[in-house]
């Protein structure tokens, strides 16, 4: 802007300016975005009692221990209750089943949702079939967005971080202490709720050191119930308060996203997308334009993605842009579908480093505020210089 107002100037000159760069596809490709995140939280609802709606996620990369080298974490939304559940590998999505059944579903019952990431074992048809048999709905979190499981996430961390303590001298025994990791969260108190998982899905705190304790008549089976109902909404109510504060502390950092609409064409970030590039340094930051194909949520949308892509084609709104448009700016000439082959490199044939045609570009604007190269105004007349 600076080096046009040294030797141009026309009527609204700025606003046209600004509005021919924001509408430049190859800027919006290449250039970092240094905004806010798009999107404000969009909080879970908060379930009305323990274990009916729960989130799960795999911790790999685990030395053998006992023949173990995964673990499935499972977790209450609602209570923050954990388990966690030592696996000899990866599992299948039918044997992924068959161990909620038999470590979960037996203690708690069915669930009414269950929340994941888009890991082959949840996006299989037998999962999706399961889940409709068990009277479950399947949540899935938007592509390359952890932060929508976050729950589980930050729990896999901590799981991370107490294993590493126990087991700094021999890492091969993880598995042994995976039960007392699980205890110790499940009887701390959670900020979310103010009281223990223990306490919030069974109504008392389980002894620590059963000897101390005094001898305590056994409740009637409706106390025990009155009881467990108080707790319940007593941590909802908590819960909701915890959620709103979240909102608010994580909103500080976010904007309010664009509302798309179906067949509005974007921008996608290509960060995390598998393209396979000579040099992330010099790769495009976005690749498209794609269309919405549909909006899920406020902050989730489906694109029409070309098929050698091969990512599912639901994001959260942090990882798209609007593209601008401009009476100004011609509509540029499509780029070649972005996939995992090696041989593309997410640019314009026409925009190859050191071709004639884009010298010429780079040297003379084809049309920039309404000036033709040459130094002439679309109306004819000569544009003022600056001093």
């Amino acid at each position: 802007m600076f080096a046009i107002t040294q030797r141009f100037w026309w009527p609204a000159m700025e606003p046209e300016v600004r509005e021919y760069v924001e509408a430049c596809s190859l800027c919006a490709r290449n250039k970092n975005s240094s905004r806010t995140r798009a999107g404000l939280l969009q909080p879970l609802p908060i379930p009305s009692r323990p274990w009916a709606e729960i989130s799960v996620d795999f911790v790999t990369g685990l030395p053998t221990s006992n023949g173990n080298t995964a673990i499935l974490t499972v977790v209450d939304r609602f209570s923050k209750m954990v388990h966690y559940i030592a696996l000899p590998k990866l599992p299948s999505a039918k044997e992924t089943a068959v161990v909620m059944m038999d470590s979960v579903f037996r203690i708690h019952g069915f669930p009414r949702d269950i929340v994941s990431d888009r890991g082959p074992q949840f996006v299989s048809r037998f999962w999706k079939e399961f889940c409709k048999l068990i009277g479950a709905t399947a949540s899935l979190t938007s592509g390359y967005h952890p932060e929508a499981n976050g729950q589980t996430e930050r729990l896999n961390q901590q799981l991370e971080t107490g294993l590493r303590c126990l087991v700094a001298q021999c890492p091969a025994a993880w598995s042994k202490h995976l039960t007392w990791v699980e205890f110790a969260h499940n009887s701390l108190p959670t900020s979310a709720t103010g009281m223990s998982p223990f306490q919030c899905v069974f109504g008392y705190q389980p002894p620590f050191f059963p000897e101390s304790e005094s001898e305590v008549s056994v409740p009637s089976a409706h106390a025990l119930v009155r009881r467990c109902r108080r707790i319940w909404a007593a941590a909802r109510q908590t819960l909701i308060r915890q959620g709103d504060r979240v909102k608010r502390a994580a909103d500080r950092r976010r904007r309010p996203a664009p509302v798309y609409q179906p067949g509005q064409r974007v921008w996608l970030a290509a960060k995390e997308l598998p393209l396979q590039v000579e040099s992330r340094k010099l790769a495009p930051r976005f690749v498209g334009p794609f269309p919405v194909s549909r909006v899920i949520n406020p902050a989730a949308v489906r694109l029409r993605l070309p098929r050698s892509l091969r990512v599912h084609p639901t994001f959260h709104v942090s990882k798209i842009k609007p593209v601008k448009e401009s009476s100004m700016v011609p509509d540029p000439k499509p780029p070649p579908a972005p996939s995992n082959d090696r041989r593309w490199s997410g640019l314009h044939c026409e925009e190859a480093v050191g071709s004639t045609e884009a010298r010429q570009r780079l040297a003379v604007p084809r049309r920039l505020g309404g000036i033709r190269p040459g130094g002439t105004t679309m109306g004819g007349s000569q544009p003022h210089h600056g001093p």
